[in-house]
């Protein structure tokens, strides 16, 4: 078990310096105590004794188990963070991480919808009139047409949503500015009149039917049923629609700095996984239109 002391003050330097969510935060906390758990090490003098060769080995048993290299980096990454924070906090005088190389990750295409499996005509009829329909199609509409991030919908307040834009909070407390359609506008007054009957006053622009704030698992729950409605998709879930508002910009001439900036990368490369789909749909397009594509 991880000493108490430590995890806390680690933990802490997460949240209030990095800065990162509480779902990070538990994410690097699970991976540490995993960590010591394989070691058994439960003190500071045997954090003192770590090197190379014992995270390596750590690595290895990761791997035996199934976990798939991106998760193994993921959690070597949770490492590194931990080691240099008992550096800077002159725990340690040094990090075993250095000599640490992790396996290199596997490429995965993201999953994303079809144009025509996301037409209005067949979208529309998946949400109810009343006010739980209303909103439930506004957060649909919102993370297809916007490609925001569920934490970022959620934390949408009143004053963020313009009639041509959002102002949203991403990672790192970075703001960016995200224009959205007449026909989104529409959506949203729709939505807006509807709040206004519950009688709420809640600074948060999504709401549940008792006022209070929207949570993760509510959306996902939601973006799962109805994506499960609408597609054949095996994966269901916000970060799909996501991918599916950037696979489709770029499959209709989107560039690529100007979709790096809507969904808020921090660099290019984080965006450039979509030209793999974007490829396949011009593939498909060109073997559909050329006289000789159409040969097998």
């Amino acid at each position: 078990m991880v000493p108490f002391f430590m995890l806390d003050g680690f933990i802490d330097y997460l949240t209030t310096q990095k800065r990162f969510s509480e779902h990070t935060s538990l994410a690097y906390q699970k991976d540490v105590s995993q960590f010591h758990e394989f070691t058994e090490i439960d003190s500071l003098e045997g954090l003192k004794e770590v090197d190379s060769r014992l995270v390596r080995a750590w690595m290895v048993d990761l791997i035996d188990n199934d976990y798939v290299n991106n998760s193994v980096n993921r959690k070597l990454s949770s490492l590194r963070t931990y080691f240099k924070w008992l550096v800077k906090e002159q725990y340690l005088e040094s990090t075993p991480m250095q000599l640490v190389k992790g396996p290199k990750n596997q490429k995965r295409l993201p999953s994303f919808a079809q144009k025509k499996e996301l037409e209005e005509t067949k979208t529309v009829n998946l949400f109810k009139d009343d006010f739980e329909g209303v909103r439930d199609r506004l957060v649909f509409e919102m993370f297809y047409q916007t490609g925001i991030r569920s934490s970022e919908l959620i934390g949408l307040i009143d004053s963020d949503v313009g009639f041509n834009q959002i102002k949203v909070l991403g990672k790192r407390n970075k703001e960016r500015i995200i224009p959205i359609s007449k026909y989104l506008f529409k959506l949203i007054e729709v939505y807006r009149s509807m709040r206004s009957e519950l009688s709420v006053n809640h600074e948060n622009f999504f709401v549940l039917n008792n006022g209070k704030k929207l949570y993760s698992k509510f959306v996902y729950r939601k973006i799962n049923s109805y994506l499960g409605m609408a597609t054949g998709l095996e994966k269901k879930s916000p970060h799909v629609l996501r991918h599916t508002f950037a696979t489709h910009m770029l499959n209709n001439g989107a560039g690529l700095e100007v979709l790096k900036e809507l969904l808020g990368h921090a660099s290019l490369s984080a965006t450039q996984v979509y030209t793999h789909n974007s490829f396949a749909e011009i593939t498909s397009i060109y073997s559909q239109s050329h006289p000789r594509g159409k040969k097998n």
